[in-house]
């Protein structure tokens, strides 16, 4: 072995020395794999694809932790093919041509198939998982996503009819309880059953959390191998900081990001959007919520903000991650800066009140549809006045139900476009007057 190889495997082995523990004690083939023995065992499918070197696309589904991106490391290992790998959050539709082109060369030049995996696979939009398709379909590409999320509704019916999919459970307290006590000795750590199953408990069947929170712990455990389980997860509680969609840090940041807006502080809302977006947050989570944003926080005071806002998600939709982003800030800054306008929020939320109070009310008689002659006889659209026929298209007359009185819900507000609405229904409330 010469000096290069010498100084290349020791580079290995001082990156495998400084990688998180979760990464170091990743399996290195099915046998060692936890939690997942109908998937693995000797006759499955999987596990015959991996013996044969016969791979067909598919999607490993499931909960966080359970083995998902083990299971394409260790394919990664033992197969022939070219081998690339893609994280949907980071990767734009400009990276899947490339790879794409260079998978198709592969394919054609020298026969090579290419295995592709896709990490977090529910993350990329439409046009960025119909880029696979043709790939796939010719062969040059052996496609392996992983998702979270259910791939009937986050992956395209044409991708997904060409894939098995393979789902991963959640891993027991005891099969999480056996990987701590793996991470225990890797660490050199004296094995503390208690705290094993306190952590795996606590871990929500996700491996890596486990780890990860134990990696955490480790100069406490060291200093006291025989800890309180409560100043445990004090530590830890002050020590974890963590983005998780489904947690109270969630929607923090989403309150701190609307609550910006606003208040018309287009800074502080470029860096909530900057702390969501970097930490791995859905953008169609981001812009579903700036849509209501929208509409409820500057309404009419600038219609176009809707508009602005829908789109924001079309942008969103068609580029996906991270080419949306400079979309996203621009909406963002966008409304931070629109005129403010809760009238319609305060209207519609004053109108659905009287709805369910007078949901028993009819329509009135004049204003009802009268299709068929027996309802022109029961009076349906009788003395309707049709507005085009006067001079200032404007014929009043009730529409709310007989049994209740006229209300006044939306109340325009001072800014923006809302003062020329305000304009608009003075004007007929003097018709109306007139009248």
């Amino acid at each position: 072995m010469n000096s290069d190889q010498t100084d290349f495997l020791a580079e290995q082995e001082q990156d495998l020395r400084d990688a998180p523990l979760a990464e170091r004690l990743r399996p290195s083939s099915l046998d060692e794999l936890r939690g997942q023995a109908k998937l693995v065992a000797k006759n499955s499918l999987l596990n015959q694809m991996i013996a044969s070197g016969e791979y067909h696309s598919f999607i490993l589904w499931g909960p966080p932790g359970t083995g998902k991106t083990t299971i394409a490391r260790i394919i990664e290992r033992s197969s022939s093919h070219r081998f690339v790998q893609f994280s949907a959050v980071l990767s734009g539709i400009g990276d899947v041509k490339s790879v794409m082109k260079d998978a198709d060369y592969a394919h054609k030049r020298r026969n090579q198939r290419t295995i592709i995996f896709i990490d977090e696979i529910h993350r990329f939009n439409k046009s960025q998982q119909d880029a696979f398709l043709p790939y796939v379909e010719s062969g040059a590409v052996i496609l392996i996503g992983a998702t979270t999320e259910n791939p009937s509704f986050e992956v395209i019916p044409a991708l997904l009819s060409r894939c098995h999919v393979f789902v991963l459970s959640m891993l027991s307290e005891e099969d999480l309880s056996a990987i701590l006590a793996k991470g225990f000795a890797e660490l050199g750590l004296k094995d503390n059953e208690a705290i094993r199953g306190w952590l795996a408990q606590q871990s929500g069947g996700d491996a890596r959390r486990a780890l990860n929170q134990l990696e955490l712990l480790e100069p406490w455990l060291k200093e006291d191998p025989q800890p309180d389980l409560k100043s445990l997860a004090a530590i830890l509680e002050k020590k974890t900081m963590f983005y998780d969609k489904d947690r109270e840090e969630h929607y923090n940041l989403i309150s701190a990001l609307h609550k910006s807006l606003r208040g018309s502080d287009p800074q502080a809302g470029l860096y909530w959007l900057a702390r969501m977006l970097e930490a791995g947050e859905d953008p169609r989570y981001v812009v579903r919520r700036l849509i209501r944003f929208a509409s409820e926080d500057v309404g009419l005071a600038d219609p176009n903000a809707l508009l602005q806002a829908i789109a924001a998600k079309e942008t969103v939709m068609f580029l996906g991650m991270p080419e949306a982003n400079n979309a996203l800030a621009q909406l963002v800054v966008y409304l931070a800066t629109a005129p403010k306008s809760n009238a319609l929020y305060k209207a519609y939320s004053a109108a659905a009140e009287d709805a369910r109070k007078t949901s028993h009310c009819g329509v009135p008689l004049h204003i009802r549809n009268a299709p068929t002659q027996l309802m022109k006889d029961l009076d349906y659209g009788k003395d309707y006045r049709y507005d085009h026929d006067n001079a200032d298209h404007y014929a009043y007359q009730k529409y709310f139900p007989d049994q209740m009185p006229e209300k006044i819900y939306y109340t325009p507000g001072e800014f923006g476009f809302e003062k020329e609405i305000a304009k608009r229904l003075e004007w007929w409330l003097k018709l109306r007057r007139n009248k």
